[in-house]
């Protein structure tokens, strides 16, 4: 006779993400894990006088999710001015005079999510812009996708930045072609301004925003929201050593409930002494619920300012092509050395160019030292050319992507990455389905804060690449279905991070990790119900999480 269960889950549909197994009617949880999976006359056999029974009434319970690039370390301030869905610069003015009525000591003006379209002309925003809006007061606004800062003339003066300074800690400074000084814009912020020199020069210049406080209140406010979304594995893929007590002390407070996997940031130049510092990290936490270990690079940088690398020259230029950060022989030596130490690495890249240098060090690292299954990952591949869809299968080399971004309201027609890159090229616009066919791993994810966190919106452009609102899809060729796009969020990222044998499906043995959604979403007749749809039950490890 069974030894009963903790937990009952019954008159479910159940997707188990298992092949052996794909659909069920309840599941049975004992001492953490998945104690059996069956059809609904099996689950009483599991009772005792102390098992929980929820009983689903028809709706889905899915693995839990994964969410693979996730930033919950860096997250949403709700200390800044928020500039999400202003469409001009006169939008964004009022924000700001807005927030500076209600906040007149402040001693900064600190702003997030500016959208590059906002910008009139696209062009990109200058300190003359700001200064009409704050005056002497410095500010720093952040782009939507934090990959660009836009400071204020007193923000400059501030931070000491002027005709001679070609980079910061923090950023590339933008210099007016015509009189050589700067004009406010630094690029390079995710690279520079994310990293432990680019923030303890924040926090030495006295932004707030850098303050460890202020990033401890916006990693508990992520936190708190992936147990609501029923994220019960999060991937932090971008941390400095620095960054790690943040994460010790929310586990000290409780106040991570779902598992976390905190990837290390190796910026250029990081050394022999550096790398061996992320090894004893890496063996400090390998835990059940915190785990460190893969390694962050970036081989070029984002579209919308026309810094990611691409193979021919964006719209409307005759040679700009962008850059990549690391020449690519170089690149190429740096992961074989850091592939043969070891190291699972996630390279960010959005650029055909600066996909294409990632894939061909992975090719040059297996030729150096062998297979092994490292599971790298390029992250994000917005704009892949199609003589390197095949590659991803052949190197079994992860796509890490973000469906969210490729909705029409981020970046299809009259948006700047569609502009920027020209409609000759849109059809190498995230490629999921492409991919997906050609026998890629695709894992999901939001890359929260740039875009919402919630699975259910990724779910919803991945199936439909419209916009949350509605309105034509953009490349609708190219998204997949329901059950794929639920693997890309479950058992896709599981693999992805080396978490397949633990988590990922429905499957006895496995550890808990459970989603109970609202409502059946392979029974909705309109796919924007996916977008209404909410959690009701979560678990980790056995251990409800979430109950609506």
């Amino acid at each position: 006779m069974n030894r009963p269960a903790d937990l009952v889950i019954h008159n479910a549909h159940v997707h188990t993400v298992d092949p052996a197994l794909p659909r069920a009617e309840a599941v049975a949880v004992r001492d953490g894990e998945i104690a059996w999976v069956g059809a609904e006359d099996g689950w009483t056999a599991w009772l005792g006088p102390h098992t929980e029974v929820v009983d689903a009434r028809g709706r889905l319970l899915l693995p839990g999710f994964i969410d693979a690039h996730n930033h919950v370390r860096l997250g949403s301030d709700a200390a800044c001015v928020q500039l999400a869905g202003a469409r001009s610069l006169e939008e964004i003015g009022a924000r700001i005079s807005g927030w500076l009525a209600q906040h007149p000591d402040a001693e900064w003006v600190e702003a997030e999510a500016f959208d590059y379209s906002a910008i009139p002309d696209g062009r990109m925003p200058t300190a003359a812009d700001l200064d009409a809006f704050t005056g002497d007061r410095p500010a720093l606004v952040l782009s939507y996708d934090v990959h660009t800062a836009w400071l204020n003339t007193a923000a400059l003066r501030s931070l000491g930045i002027d005709a001679d300074t070609e980079q910061t800690a923090y950023g590339t400074v933008q210099k007016d072609p015509e009189t050589g000084q700067p004009t406010g814009f630094l690029t390079d912020f995710a690279v520079r301004g994310l990293s432990r020199d680019g923030h303890r020069a924040l926090r030495a210049a006295g932004v707030p925003w850098a303050h460890p406080d202020r990033q401890y209140r916006r990693l508990c406010g992520s936190l708190d929201m992936a147990a609501r979304y029923g994220i019960t594995t999060v991937v932090e893929p971008q941390n400095s050593l620095d960054d790690l007590e943040l994460f010790e002390r929310a586990i000290a407070e409780g106040r991570l409930r779902s598992r976390l996997v905190a990837a290390l940031f190796h910026p250029r130049g990081t050394t022999e002494a550096g790398l061996a510092e992320f090894a004893r990290a890496a063996g400090r936490h390998d835990g059940d619920r915190m785990r460190v270990g893969p390694l962050k690079l970036y081989i070029d940088d984002v579209v919308e300012p026309h810094t990611a690398a691409l193979l021919e020259p964006y719209a409307g230029h005759a040679h700009h092509r962008g850059e990549t950060f690391y020449p690519p022989a170089e690149f190429a030596t740096t992961v074989a050395a850091l592939d043969a130490a070891g190291f699972q690495l996630f390279v960010h890249a959005t650029g055909d160019r600066g996909i294409r240098t990632v894939l061909d060090a992975f090719d040059h690292a297996r030729a150096v030292n062998g297979s092994r299954d490292a599971r790298h990952q390029v992250v994000h591949v917005e704009c892949l050319d199609p003589a390197d869809v095949s590659r991803f299968a052949e190197l079994d080399v992860v796509a890490c992507m973000q469906p969210r971004h490729c909705a029409p309201d981020i970046a299809g027609p009259g948006q700047d990455w569609a502009e920027a890159v020209g409609k000759e090229r849109w059809t190498k616009a995230w490629p999921m389905r492409t991919l997906h066919a050609s026998g890629a791993r695709l894992a999901f994810s939001s890359d929260w804060n740039v875009a919402e966190m919630d699975p259910m919106v990724g779910l919803y452009t991945a199936v439909t690449r419209q916009a949350p609102s509605g309105g034509p899809a953009w490349m609708p060729e190219e998204t997949v279905d329901l059950a794929t796009a639920i693997h890309g969020y479950t058992m896709g990222s599981a693999w992805a991070n080396h978490l397949d044998e633990r988590l990922g499906s429905i499957t006895p043995g496995k550890q808990a990790d459970l989603v109970l959604l609202s409502r059946d979403l392979f029974a909705v007749a309109d796919p924007r119900e996916i977008l209404d749809t909410v959690v009701d039950l979560s678990t980790v490890g056995g251990e409800i999480v979430r109950r609506r």
